[in-house]
């Protein structure tokens, strides 16, 4: 059988992808599933994270979020194809991780979703309404903006997803009124970021649309959570003191966590099979490709961050192992 990997290059050489020839075991471990692979999503490799915890080696396996038939393990949904099933888990887990273990929701609470035409925003907002949670978002574009708004359920009452879509592609300092116009001064619940600005100015371009640190925390109501993907996050004391007097909390979502832990492993299954269950038919930006065309998209990304969402059709391919899949 064959895999796609990613060879890390030693100091200062360029990372490659090959493709190779692995075999699987006849017996599969307590954690292991075996999947006849229909569909293969190509998400974010981050190798920076990999090494930093003592987890990189010389052949990293790239698209491990697979869909396609069990042969041995859990179900997925048959509401869902392959093709979305592949898409989803790795927002999906990351989505459900922000806002059931970190920001533990519940219905009637406030959620705002930072970037919520993202694939990872789309599917907080996705988990939220089905939980019964108010869902505010903004928008990084007119299209974005048009598109949040159009959004409704598949099945049952066609009410919009999302209570309030807040443009912030002219002006991210509009942020705060409007969210403590929506929620009558009080503020929200629960805070999912796509990234911050750390400071107001000197920033990089492309982090103009992103609100700043402190404006976040100003839009928490008490007791509220923030969970952030902000790896290098740092605040200043003004700005732990209003955590303080808020009684607020700050998480930081990793979303390899799951599988960093050889103990987390059973729970990682149990997660994903819980996401998918509970989402909709998805309505995200998936971009098919075919196996051809996976290590051009590759070469073509950056080297830490190595790529955005694509799914790829695989159906002669087959793979072992949620932790490492071929």
């Amino acid at each position: 059988m064959k895999g796609l990997y990613c060879r890390v290059g030693v100091k200062d050489a360029e990372h490659k992808f090959v493709i190779q020839e692995t075999t699987l075991p006849e017996v599969l471990g307590s954690h292991q599933v075996r999947v006849q692979v229909k569909a293969c999503g190509l998400s974010a490799l981050d190798l920076k994270l990999l090494k930093d915890v003592g987890m990189q080696r010389d052949l990293i396996p790239v698209g491990r979020e697979v869909a396609g038939v069990v042969l041995q393990g859990f179900q997925k949904p048959e509401k869902l194809s392959s093709v979305c099933v592949a898409g989803a888990l790795h927002d999906g887990l990351c989505a459900y991780t922000a806002l059931h273990t970190h920001a533990h929701m519940a219905a009637g609470h406030t959620l705002l979703v930072l970037d919520g035409a993202s694939s990872f925003g789309l599917m907080c907002i996705q988990l939220a309404c089905y939980h019964g949670v108010k869902v505010l978002t903004t928008s990084h574009s007119q299209q974005k903006h048009t598109f949040l708004e159009q959004l409704r359920p598949s099945v049952g009452v066609q009410d919009p997803l999302v209570a309030r879509v807040i443009p912030v592609y002219n002006d991210s300092s509009d942020l705060l009124p409007v969210v403590l116009e929506e929620t009558g001064g009080l503020g929200v619940d629960i805070v999912i970021d796509s990234g911050v600005r750390l400071q107001e100015d000197k920033e990089p371009e492309e982090t103009k649309l992103l609100p700043h640190k402190h404006d976040i925390i100003s839009v928490l109501g008490v007791g509220g959570h923030w969970v952030t993907s902000h790896q290098d996050l740092q605040l200043d004391p003004p700005d732990c003191k209003l955590l303080y007097l808020k009684s607020a909390s700050l998480s930081f979502l990793n979303p390899e966590v799951w599988t960093a832990s050889s103990a987390q492993q059973g729970r990682y299954l149990h997660l994903n099979l819980r996401t998918l269950s509970l989402c909709m038919k998805p309505q995200l930006p998936w971009r098919p490709c075919s196996v051809t065309r996976r290590k051009r998209l590759l070469f073509n990304c950056d080297q830490n961050t190595l790529l955005g969402r694509w799914d790829e059709t695989c159906p002669s391919m087959h793979c072992r192992d949620h932790k490492e899949t071929s």
